[in-house]
């Protein structure tokens, strides 16, 4: 069976590889994508630890864990991989105590094989739903500890993971821990294959990465000033937004200036490619604009700002007075609404957040409000900046809420570093210290 997936996985690859080669996302690290690295570019001690997430978001999730593994494993090697040019950037920048970011291989057999012997690593653990057949095949060959954090199972998704199984085996089977969410997750990856013994419900690393709220500091403040906003001004975010958004938020900005002529409204899309696009959108709706990384100071202050920057939207955050978070008025599944929250603001998002189901669990009710429509945001926004003591209770109650839900980080590097610690033959140290069922609800005891 895996000769049919690597087949037809190649066909595919053969054939998209001029649209990877020039798409914005993937076209860097090109021999990296291969598996070929130049000669030192993985040193360092054991283990060797091989963190892989597919974007800038995911590797922000599973960074609070190195700090976990520095700790349990003073010596050993961290390795970050990711797919996206984005993510490798962010890595770059922000995540700082690592001894390399690269490129994940593209999963043919060849590139995942030459990946595996250069990183030669005792871990591999993989982010969210990347499950990449012939890449968990070379680790498990080579002898490598493999995990899944953060494990996410769509449910409209489970007949497409059966079906390319049917052609690759099932990956799953060669996965030796399944760190998940929340139940339902552990449960699907259960009907999916996934050895019980193997599954745990570890909740969620991104909580743990959440930067809590602090006092305006010079960051905000040379934001604030590039954006080119009065000092004061009460501010509408929408963070990470998705095609077909923005036009519903300029349109609910512009109802909302009619009883708040202050108003300003910040613009940051989830592709920050997509910032002219959006900077266009308000220009016609009639609005002043200026993108965050204009040059020239603006001649007077400008209505709307675009954020076309990344690793800035947690410090938007914090200049905002109310936020909504994107991707929740499309198809998309939303996106991540406990950053907001961590910075102490009342956060809206739309109807769709199916990606984001322990989020919503976190957070409604405690700071965070699900609007049905636009016309539903504009309501609810309207009361909010009407008044402005209960935007600062629901602020600090999502606040209370983000601090309530961390330490999923220190439960899977326990549970990992058990694994590790097997794999060497010593079965006693970590063993006691693991903490959380591993699967509530479903087989009772750990």
């Amino acid at each position: 069976m895996p000769l049919l997936y690597t087949i037809a996985f190649s066909l595919l690859f053969v054939l998209i590889f001029p649209l990877l080669a020039l798409h914005s996302k993937t076209r860097s690290g090109m021999r990296a994508r291969f598996g070929l690295y130049p000669r030192g570019a993985f040193p360092g001690g054991r283990p060797r630890i091989w963190l892989h997430g597919a974007s800038a978001g995911d590797l922000l999730s599973v960074s609070p864990m190195v700090r976990h593994f520095r700790e349990r494993f003073p010596g050993c090697t961290i390795i970050l991989s990711t797919l996206t040019n984005s993510g490798y950037l962010m890595a770059k920048e922000r995540i700082k105590d690592v001894d390399a970011v690269t490129f994940v291989p593209w999963d043919l057999p060849g590139a995942t094989r030459r990946a595996v012997k250069a990183i030669d690593p005792d871990l591999l653990v993989l982010e969210y739903t990347e499950i990449w057949p012939n890449l968990i095949r070379a680790a498990h060959r080579h002898g490598a500890k493999i995990a899944l954090t953060n494990g996410r199972f769509a449910p409209a998704h489970l007949r497409s993971y059966r079906a390319l199984f049917s052609l690759a085996g099932n990956p799953l089977q060669s996965v030796d821990l399944f760190l998940m969410r929340e139940d339902l997750e552990a449960e699907r990856a259960l009907r999916l294959g996934a050895r019980m013994d193997r599954v745990w419900v570890t909740g969620n690393t991104k909580f743990d990465a959440l930067l809590p709220g602090k006092s305006a500091g010079a960051g905000e403040e040379a934001l604030l000033k590039a954006f080119g906003f009065p000092q004061g001004a009460p501010i509408f975010i929408g963070g990470s937004t998705h095609e077909g958004e923005e036009p519903v938020l300029i349109e609910v900005f512009k109802r909302l200036l009619k009883d708040r002529p202050d108003l300003r409204l910040v613009l940051a899309p989830r592709y920050i490619e997509r910032g002219a696009k959006v900077k266009a959108m308000a220009e016609a709706a009639g609005l002043s604009v200026r993108m965050r990384t204009d040059k020239e100071p603006p001649a007077e202050p400008p209505r709307v700002a675009v954020l076309d920057t990344i690793g800035e939207l947690s410090l938007a955050y914090r200049l905002g007075t109310l936020v909504f978070v994107g991707g929740s008025f499309t198809s998309r599944g939303g996106q991540n609404i406990l950053e907001p929250a961590a910075q102490g603001r009342p956060v809206l998002f739309g109807p769709n957040m199916d990606n984001f189901h322990d989020s919503v669990q976190v957070l409604v009710g405690r700071g965070g409000i699900q609007v049905k429509d636009p016309d539903h945001l504009y309501r609810v926004a309207s009361e909010l900046f009407a008044r402005p003591e209960k935007m600062r209770e629901l602020g600090e109650l999502a606040r209370t809420a983000v601090s309530q839900v961390r330490g999923a980080s220190a439960r899977n590097v326990s549970l990992m570093a058990r694994a590790l610690e097997r794999r060497n033959g010593d079965n006693g140290r970590a063993g006691a210290e693991a903490e959380g069922p591993r699967l509530k609800g479903a087989n009772g005891q750990p």
